[in-house]
């Protein structure tokens, strides 16, 4: 939304800056997995890896066994959430921030199922109750939910049914779905059966959630909210909010909302390179990406249905990554999306062989490589 009210202005860089400060890329956190879980208000898991890195990139000292514990302690869990997409969030906000977000992006695909009439003489309150009694009875592929309830609806479309129990219902990937190193096929209950009496059924509070918001993202709009959880019609929480806020705008006069006590580090803050996970929340979480997307790098993430990792370079999106892995070596392709520095590239190859220590130790005790393909000349590889 463009202001009429002249607020101080925040250069593009000025906003990443902020940005990479609150998402724990500027320097790696001596923090705590489940805390730093928490204060990223969880983390993109459409696939299982993806919050391993994410984690690597920024925390001091993390080694992936620590999420797989708390996974398998029940203290975080993978379930839809924000946009309708699997996240790895602490068991509270597992809860509560489902809750919150439920009345968004995912009732809007539950919608999206009932139009395509492929659940047509469904009772959808009837297969939410059926669907909870098989998953609480013991955790189901979606598969076996699918046969389940074909045998109450045997016209409807398979995959709508169960698409639309997880729509209905906040349902967990129990592990081993999601362990480092071990994982396992998607089987499901519900939070009230995988956290018993642990944790508290209770809806996230929106004014607390903005500030979570802003803690993580901001400087940030009402509508790069609304972009992050799926919901629409937050202007409200924000007016009331309003007065214990800073106000800021882009160069586009857009209205940006802060936390007074919040980083907002100078502009010219070095940003060092790091390897990011496809889906990574830093690249979802705003309507307006260009505080970290470039206009080069923006249509080249995506391929079909395809995410690829990614890299920063002084702040912004410069290239992909990608990782291949035997029992005898670990390679690792970087392509950047233009030309680099003997700087840049010495600083990615530091920053490369740290992922790598921290991502596949056994492989590296076997040999590894990082190879290098740069626009326009072959690739080189760095062993």
């Amino acid at each position: 939304m463009a202001s009429t009210t002249k607020h101080p202005v925040l250069s593009p860089r000025a906003l990443n800056r902020a940005t990479l400060d609150r998402q724990l890329l500027l320097r790696r956190a001596p923090l705590g997995v489940e805390d730093a879980v928490a204060h990223l208000l969880g983390l993109q898991a459409q696939n299982t890896k993806p919050p391993y890195y994410a984690l690597a990139a920024r925390l001091e000292g993390f080694r992936p066994e620590q999420l797989s514990a708390l996974m398998e302690s029940h203290a975080v869990a993978r379930i839809v959430t924000m946009r309708s997409t699997v996240h790895t969030h602490t068991a509270r906000d597992a809860v509560a921030l489902r809750r919150l977000v439920q009345p968004g992006a995912i009732d809007r695909e539950l919608a999206i199922f009932v139009a395509r009439k492929g659940l047509d003489g469904v009772d959808l309150a009837r297969l939410a109750r059926l669907a909870r009694e098989l998953v609480e009875e013991r955790p189901r592929t979606p598969k076996q939910l699918r046969e389940e309830l074909l045998k109450e609806w045997p016209g409807a479309d398979p995959q709508s049914l169960s698409l639309a129990a997880r729509c209905l219902l906040p349902l967990v990937q129990v592990t081993p779905r999601g362990l480092w190193g071990r994982g396992g096929q998607v089987a499901l209950t519900t939070t009230d059966t995988w956290f018993g009496d642990a944790v508290p059924v209770e809806t996230a509070d929106v004014d607390e959630t903005v500030v979570r918001y802003l803690a993580a993202f901001g400087p940030a709009s009402v509508k790069d909210m609304q972009t992050w959880s799926g919901l629409t019609r937050l202007r409200e929480a924000f007016e009331r909010l309003r007065p214990q806020l800073l106000v800021f705008q882009d160069q586009r006069g857009t209205e940006l909302f802060d936390l007074p006590d919040a980083p907002r580090p100078d502009e010219d803050t070095p940003a060092p390179p790091r390897f990011l996970p496809e889906f990574d929340n830093l690249l979802l979480s705003h309507a307006d990406r260009t505080r970290v997307v470039t206009p080069e790098g923006r249509s080249r993430t995506w391929k079909g249905n395809r995410a690829f990792s990614v890299f920063l370079l002084d702040g912004l999106l410069a290239g992909l990554w990608h990782l291949d892995e035997t029992e005898e070596r670990v390679t690792m392709r970087i392509e950047p999306f233009g030309a680099i520095d003997r700087g840049q590239r010495g600083e990615l190859l530091a920053e490369a062989e740290r992922t790598l220590r921290i991502m596949a130790p056994q492989g590296l005790s076997h040999g590894y490589e990082i190879v290098f393909q740069e626009p326009g000349s072959p690739s080189t590889g760095v062993s």
